[in-house]
């Protein structure tokens, strides 16, 4: 496959998310569009994902560290900075690197589950001084999270062809998630999700 050399990785991102976000059907606010293609431009360089002082290079600190890290930070804004990185990391992956949980499929769930719920604190503490639009943001993020993680997943895999040998993934990624992109790809490989199965997975 010839790689398509891209002059502006902003606009890039910009124009993707877009059209990611028109096929899955999801309507979020030009402020929270713009957020999130500011995090995929700062996490294409892979460095950005790692924390300045790991002491192992090429390896990111668990959520939960991060997590526990930013509930207990000495003030409020080291804590919206804890909560907010663990938002921004646990979207990116899950929304970039879902097909890596395939023998793991709870790792995504939890990401999805942590991030989602690291917005909705950040919506609700995040300082008056950093504005009401950022506490919006979050909002919409946290509400919105795994559709949001469906526009990024179609984002990294534009040129993938999913075969058969996806499917079970799939399945139980739509099992435990409710993605909805997760069921229309499947309804194209010829598999109609089952509600049952969706509300007994899901508990």
């Amino acid at each position: 496959m010839a790689i398509q050399p891209v002059a502006n990785l902003k606009e890039f991102f910009k124009d993707a998310l877009r059209d990611a976000l028109s096929h899955q059907h999801v309507a979020v606010e030009g402020e929270t569009e713009h957020y999130v293609v500011n995090l995929l431009t700062l996490f294409s360089d892979a460095d950005a994902l790692y924390e300045r002082n790991d002491q192992s290079p090429g390896r990111m600190k668990p959520l939960v560290v991060m997590l526990g890290e930013a509930l207990e930070a000495p003030t409020p804004e080291a804590r919206c900075r804890g909560l907010q990185r663990l938002g921004d990391v646990s979207l990116f992956i899950a929304g970039f690197f879902s097909a890596g949980f395939a023998q793991k499929l709870v790792d995504i769930d939890y990401h999805v589950a942590m991030g989602g719920r690291a917005y909705g604190a950040l919506a609700e503490t995040v300082p008056a001084s950093r504005g009401r639009t950022l506490r919006q943001v979050f909002a919409e993020l946290a509400i919105k999270f795994q559709p949001m993680v469906d526009a990024l997943n179609e984002i990294s895999e534009t040129a993938y062809q999913h075969s058969a040998q996806d499917r079970l993934r799939l399945y139980e990624l739509w099992v435990r998630t409710g993605s909805e992109r997760s069921r229309r790809i499947l309804r194209k490989l010829g598999i109609e999700p089952a509600p049952a199965a969706r509300s007994v997975g899901s508990h």
